[in-house]
This record gives structure tokens, sequence and C-alpha cells, in this order.
């Protein structure tokens, strides 16, 4: 097993659900990517660029809810500032998004 954690640092992680309201594209972005507005309930609507071209068109991702870490720093990507890490599943190229397999309510945190 590598890197081993605490519990106490995995409890700092702030992992919610959140519903992607809007897709646009991402010429910018050095690998291909999308940029996402995505709403989290009561901690508003956040942006993030993420890298899943290969697997998502666009009209599949509108109203699909996620997890995203919501606690990071915001990182400049290009001339787009990405406010939250969505989570996914990798497989080469290919990232598979997480998802609630039930509808919740957007903001709910992951424990």
């Amino acid at each position: 097993m590598s890197n081993t954690i605490q519990f106490d640092d995995f409890t700092k992680v702030d992992i919610r659900i959140g519903t992607i309201i809007e897709i646009n594209d991402f010429p910018e972005a050095r690998n291909p990517a999308y940029q996402l507005k995505i709403d989290f309930g009561s901690l508003g609507i956040k942006q993030s660029s993420a890298q899943i071209t290969t697997l998502y068109k666009k009209e599949d991702l509108l109203n699909k809810q996620i997890l995203a870490v919501v606690n990071f720093p915001k990182k400049q990507i290009a001339k787009f500032m990405s406010e939250c890490l969505v989570l996914g599943a990798v497989n080469g190229k290919d990232v598979i998004l997480l998802n609630p397999e039930i509808a919740v309510k957007n903001g709910s945190v992951i424990s």
C-alpha cells in the first residue's frame, strides 16, 4: 500500500455532490478538456476544468451529478480558474466520472 495517511488527513478533504449545469469546450487546455459549471447547492456554483472528453459528450453531462473536492486552492489553467476537482476513475486516457447511484441534494457531504 502506498502513502498511508491518517484518518484526520482524510477528514480535511471536503468532497461534495454537485450537478453540472453548463459545459463548454476548452480549446486552450493543454490536454482535451471541458469547462464545467457545477451547482453545489448552499456552497454555490463552482467551475472546473475536466479532462473527460474521450467518454462524454457535452449533452450527456448536462444535469449529471458528480463528486468533487471543493476545498483545494483555486488553480489557473490557461485563462480559466478551476475552483474544484471533479473526481473520476482513471483507465488509461479515459476518466469515468464518479456519481451517486440515486439523485441527492446538491452540496451533500461525502464521507
